[in-house]
């Protein structure tokens, strides 16, 4: 439903307040009027349930909070309630997602609704408090729908549109929200956040179809033989399939009612260019800011940003990767021994080969726990980007490691 060209102009007036992207996360559960939350602590994520813990403290949330004894834990109980048919979210980070990860096939194979929020955090060991990719790059293949969010404003919003994707009765996917940690977590931007009539009125709340009621008991979670097993896994292929029209929808209805959408990828300074890097969450904004520069230089290079990593939107990457003569793809995980040691570029390379595209692919891995990287970092990658147009470049390049 649209809204009215007045009540437009009345959204985009809100005034902004100084928020965290870990506190927009909280004040969107809030908004969202979510029943349950259970988490357990693990840094940079812990201000994000410490916030909705005062929200409930407060009274402004009415939630049940449970407080468990590790993260295995915590998704097992936003499982439980989600299965009761409770609105229910957790939040985690690195070693914590890790812990959580026998539970994640077990969410996505009962098709719990959940939305989990992920400080993204590299990954032990080496014990690392910092950033970068390892941990959701880890989940990748556990049947979540995921999106990869570049600021404070983005996080809130993709929180709400995950609960509309999540519970639609053609979907019935988890839904992880995924930000760097500290580069976006801990540090303050402008965010505009929405009364609960107009999110709830935007994401109402669904009933789950197979709840837990002793008045009509059902079974979830049996065993199932080798004649079953496929069809079910195979029904989570179907659902991710929906879910990338379900997001779609989801992210144009947002920006009718709120005035702000993002699409499923985004493709900055695009128009004439002849290479693309593609980049998700912070690094994405940092390269707004540097490609400008880039093209002074006469180095035409736009950024494809990765917004919804699962499901592929692959339709959207063809088309942007059809007008160009070669893609630099920035890793901030390492898939080791694989041909591209950046999942996302073996991706991309499969997608390359799989439509015939005559476009030369660098894989190049940065920022591992957070390595420097400034914005003369990013110039040299758009120059790399610009020279693969008649170089190809065959070998993962390792950007700033000291060898």
């Amino acid at each position: 439903m649209a809204v009215a060209a007045e009540e437009r102009l009345h959204v985009e007036r809100k005034k902004p307040r100084p928020l965290s992207t870990n506190s927009a996360i909280a004040h969107a559960v809030k908004d969202l009027d979510v029943d349950v939350v259970a988490a357990y602590p693990i840094t940079p994520q812990t201000t994000v349930v410490e916030k909705i813990a005062e929200f409930i403290a407060d009274g402004e949330l009415e939630a049940e909070m449970v407080h468990v004894e590790s993260e295995h834990s915590a998704l097992s109980a936003t499982v439980a309630a989600a299965l009761t048919g409770a609105r229910a979210f957790t939040a985690t980070a690195s070693q914590g997602l890790e812990l959580m990860h026998e539970i994640l096939h077990i969410a996505s194979g009962l098709r719990t609704p959940i939305v989990m929020s992920v400080a993204m955090r590299a990954l032990s060991a080496p014990i690392s408090i910092w950033n970068d990719h390892s941990d959701v790059m880890n989940a990748r293949d556990s049947g979540w729908i995921i999106f990869f969010v570049s600021s404070a404003q983005e996080a809130y919003d993709t929180v709400i549109q995950g609960y509309r994707i999540a519970e639609d009765s053609d979907v019935l996917l988890p839904v992880m929200v995924a930000y760097d940690g500290y580069v976006m977590s801990h540090t303050m931007e402008p965010v505009v956040t929405e009364d609960r009539d107009s999110v709830l009125a935007y994401a109402p709340k669904r009933p789950f179809p197979y709840k837990l009621d002793p008045e009509k008991p059902v079974t979830l979670g049996a065993l199932a033989d080798p004649d079953w097993y496929y069809e079910i896994k195979y029904q989570i292929v179907e659902a991710m399939r929906r879910a990338l029209d379900k997001a779609r929808e989801a992210d144009e209805e947002f920006g009718k009612r709120f005035g702000r959408k993002y699409g499923l990828v985004e493709c900055y300074m695009c128009e004439g260019a002849k290479s693309l890097i593609v980049a998700a969450s912070s690094y994405a904004a940092t390269l707004k800011a540097v490609l400008p520069r880039a093209w002074e230089e006469g180095l035409k290079v736009g950024l494809l940003r990765l917004r919804l990593y699962r499901p592929f939107p692959e339709d959207l990457i063809v088309d942007a990767l059809s007008n160009v003569d070669s893609v630099l793809v920035i890793d901030r995980a390492i898939s080791y021994g694989a041909p591209y040691q950046g999942p996302l570029a073996n991706e991309f390379s499969g997608l390359i080969l799989k439509h015939g595209l005559g476009v030369n692919l660098v894989s190049v891995v940065a920022g591992i726990g957070q390595r420097r990287m400034v914005d003369d970092d990013f110039l040299k990658l758009a120059k790399l980007a610009w020279e693969a147009r008649t170089v190809r470049k065959p070998e993962t390049i390792f950007y700033g490691v000291r060898k």
